[in-house]
């Protein structure tokens, strides 16, 4: 698999809904909300506009995106790693986070959420990529880890 990677521009909205929700459907049933799911084209626009967004795609086809925010010189916080449901486990998310950690040379700092029972985010954060766990808090009704990698020079 040779990914293809390209910035999300607002006419890519209903391509990222459907990605958000193929990747967050489980989510949603599991815990009757997920933010990343159910999103209007509307909100989607906004999110384009308010967190950058990479599309990984493979021969063509949508697989995958990872959101951000800038948060100071260096410091990124990752908003969204989706990966459609039946492209799962295949090195896409991976893939995507490799690439956005070339493709933003400067990080010293990158932090991010996932849900606290999420057994398969905490090894993918904390094992591939040496995230440490900094931080609890509960959103909604869904308790969230907090997420920290440093870069060590």
């Amino acid at each position: 698999m040779e990914l293809i990677y390209k910035n999300a521009e607002i006419k890519d909205a209903d391509l990222l809904i459907d990605i958000y929700n193929s990747a967050f459907h489980d989510d949603y049933i599991r815990y009757g909300q997920c933010p990343a799911y159910g999103r209007t084209k509307e909100n989607m626009e906004q999110s384009i506009k308010d967190f950058p967004k990479i599309i990984a795609y493979d021969q063509d086809e949508a697989v995958g995106v990872i959101s951000y925010k800038t948060e100071g010189p260096g410091k990124y916080y990752i908003g969204c790693l989706a990966v459609r449901k039946e492209e799962q486990g295949q090195g896409i998310g991976t893939a995507l986070m490799r690439f956005f950690m070339d493709d933003h040379q400067d990080w010293n700092e990158i932090t991010l959420v996932t849900p606290k029972d999420n057994e398969a985010n905490i090894r993918f954060y904390t094992g591939r990529f040496g995230f440490e766990i900094v931080g609890e808090e509960t959103d909604g009704n869904v308790v969230v880890l907090w997420f920290k990698l440093s870069r060590k020079y």
